[in-house]
């Protein structure tokens, strides 16, 4: 059933109204197949929360009034739970118990008389509100739940900003239905709860619980945080498992997971790579040498009697050939299975994706990792230079000399931006223009990339985006003073959100699908590290080489290249152009007046054009499939089924995972 939502989770309030609420929720396991409904009840036994988490576990423990539900990858045990509770009196004690565990969970605490919830600050997991008519405020980690609930139509400026290449903070933070709000990352929700039976409490109040750590640590100091932190968040998903599988692209971040994962020790360990097109790829060469380290060296945590050592059949290599591989928009004529978050731009690689889970998932695997979040995490930014002036000029002009020549940035340009002060709020207001596409050599050093709107975008579309982005000037904030620090976590939330769509399809294939990389506890340890440190122009990667140091091999950590698949994706567009072209026949972007579907069309017919060299079509493409696909979300009259017995029944075993 397209757009049908199989993981959600719903926080009601303690009245008549939110009981009616609940049974409202969309989708029963009746109509989808998949899943039981868990509920957790407020005191007076009425539902407080109610989750179909299929993959994730749901941890509850009550204390009188008091309680902590925990919804993330791994079951919390009641002693752990007990000792976060116990002695929290508000959501700040709380919040530093939290910080022991992964950073992976949604979180929902009921404390001396207020409901507070939070996603996690890297923005993998989040938090929306909205408010109903009857029940007051109701909170979800899907917007689409809250806009059914609530009969919340769409808000075509949120559309509209999807239609941009990249959506930086706070925009990234629109939600897509009017009357729904995202808690941004790092910020959670407080509720004051209201008498059991009596109107709903007051409206919620946004507080701010993360902050990023200073960057005091050396290379070595951090690199031994980080370590443990990556070690930490693959057992949280994988640890005790018996088959599991990795996705091993060659590159660094893959392989860094492929050698964490084998270190949880799993009987059946199953490798996927990908053959590439482009004859002068490396990443293949390097997954094969990766694959024979793995199976010569034994785990170094578990020693050799967990079968991943040298002779073992443990370690499963499977390689896709390229012509299996499909190109960029393939599969655009079925719309998408599951219904995401928002529009992402990552929507035209769904059949390729889709391809890669489906094999591991043949393979027995439980559960499949992958490198996603490496890239943001340890790269870093040009822009990160500009804090790097700050504290040590003639070591900041020095590295950015060298990534100045390797981008061919000019040095006129290139001083001019290093030089420039301008506050985040201004920035934003110019952060998209009608002029032509900046050029490449224009040097980033500024609060994030400065965009150039599509062609095919209507005026009314360009209008919409530039009022939003004027709006969100007059009161924006940056997420950090420093431009580099900045930049560096609004990449990783943007791929965070970019990851849900990896989430989704391993849901709809029915294979859990990590990324440990956005962990909070590993984003934190990166950015506890001295910036001279972590970044330089003629190293790659090197915070994660040193914190992967004796748990994967040398050999493999000397690699300073990365392949990209530019290649696919232009082929693609001249591939698929007949399923483009049928795209936008009957454009519903085009209904909402945001695109010309005519130009589109004509695009479609020439996928070498300039145009398309010069303006990627993914987010349009992902933004008019989402449109579609959201229209046929919940065509089911089947709703949940809520009772206040079955309530409190699911109460005493919510611990229990689907």
């Amino acid at each position: 059933m397209p757009g049908l939502l199989r993981d959600y989770f719903v926080v009601l309030p303690d009245s008549v109204a939110g009981h009616a609420v609940a049974g409202r929720l969309p989708a029963s396991e009746a109509a989808t197949g998949v899943g039981d409904v868990l509920t957790v009840a407020h005191p007076s036994g009425r539902p407080w929360i109610v989750a179909r988490p299929l993959v994730r576990k749901v941890s509850h423990l009550a204390r009188g009034d008091d309680a902590l539900v925990l919804i993330g990858p791994d079951r919390v045990p009641e002693a752990v739970l007990a000792g976060l509770l116990e002695g929290a009196r508000d959501r700040a004690g709380l919040e530093r118990r939290l910080a022991r565990l992964p950073g992976l969970h949604h979180v929902v605490a009921r404390l001396s008389g207020e409901i507070w919830m939070r996603g996690t600050a890297s923005g993998l997991r989040r938090i929306y509100h909205a408010r109903h008519p009857e029940a007051g405020t109701i909170a979800s980690d899907r917007p689409a739940v809250l806009a059914h609930l609530t009969g919340a139509p769409l808000d075509d400026g949120a559309l509209a900003l999807r239609l941009l290449d990249f959506l930086p903070h706070p925009l990234s933070r629109r939600a897509l239905w009017q009357g729904v709000h995202e808690a941004g990352a790092g910020y959670g929700i407080a509720l004051p709860a209201a008498a059991p039976g009596t109107a709903a409490a007051p409206g919620p109040r946004e507080h701010r619980w993360w902050e990023p750590p200073a960057p005091e640590l050396s290379l070595a100091e951090g690199a031994r945080g980080l370590g443990d932190a990556v070690a930490a968040s693959v057992r949280a998903h994988v640890g005790g498992l018996d088959r599991i599988s990795c996705e091993l692209s060659g590159g660094m971040d893959s392989t860094a997971l492929t050698f964490a994962a084998r270190e949880t020790g799993p009987a059946t360990l199953s490798l996927l790579t990908v053959a590439a097109r482009d004859r002068y790829s490396e990443d293949e060469g390097w997954a094969r040498r990766a694959v024979e380290e793995a199976r010569r060296t034994g785990s170094t945590a578990t020693g050799t009697g967990t079968g991943m050592s040298a002779g073992v059949p443990g370690l499963n290599h499977h390689l896709i050939p390229a012509a299996d591989t499909p190109y960029f928009y393939a599969g655009l004529a079925s719309f998408a299975d599951e219904l995401n978050d928002e529009p992402l731009p990552v929507a035209p690689g769904r059949a390729r994706a889709h391809l890669l889970l489906s094999r591991a998932h043949a393979t027995g695997s439980r559960y499949h990792l992958t490198g996603y979040g490496g890239d943001e995490l340890f790269l870093g930014l040009p822009h990160t230079y500009q804090d790097l002036f700050h504290g040590n000029p003639l070591t900041a002009w020095n590295r950015l000399s060298g990534l100045r020549h390797q981008l061919g940035w000019p040095l006129l340009p290139t001083v001019k931006a290093l030089a420039d002060r301008s506050p985040f709020p201004r920035w934003l207001a110019g952060a998209v223009t009608t002029a032509p596409q900046p050029v490449a050599r224009t040097p980033l050093l500024s609060w994030g990339v400065r965009q150039s709107l599509h062609p095919w975008l209507t005026e009314r579309a360009r209008a919409l985006i530039t009022e939003e982005f004027r709006a969100a000037a007059e009161h924006a904030e940056p997420i950090d003073p420093w431009r580099g620090r900045h930049v560096d976590i609004d990449a990783v939330r943007m791929g965070a959100r970019h990851f849900q769509a990896m989430e989704d399809i391993g849901m709809t294939i029915g294979l859990p699908v990590a990324a440990p990389f956005y962990d909070d506890r590993v984003l934190e340890a990166t950015l506890a590290v001295r910036l001279s440190e972590r970044i330089a122009p003629w190293r790659y990667k090197p915070l994660l080489a040193e914190a992967m140091r004796g748990v994967v091999p040398d050999a493999l950590l000397a690699r300073t290249t990365k392949d990209h698949m530019a290649s696919d994706e232009h082929q693609g567009l001249s591939e698929h152009a007949e399923e483009l072209a049928e795209l936008w026949t009957g454009s519903r972007l085009a209904e909402h007046g945001l695109v010309d579907a005519r130009q589109l069309r004509r695009l479609a017919a020439e996928p070498f054009s300039p145009v398309l060299v010069e303006h990627s079509v993914s987010s349009t493409v992902a933004g008019e499939t989402w449109l579609r696909t959201a229209e046929n979300a919940w065509n089911s009259p089947q709703l949940t089924p809520t009772n206040t017995a079955a309530a409190t029944a699911t109460t005493m075993t919510s611990e229990a995972s689907l």
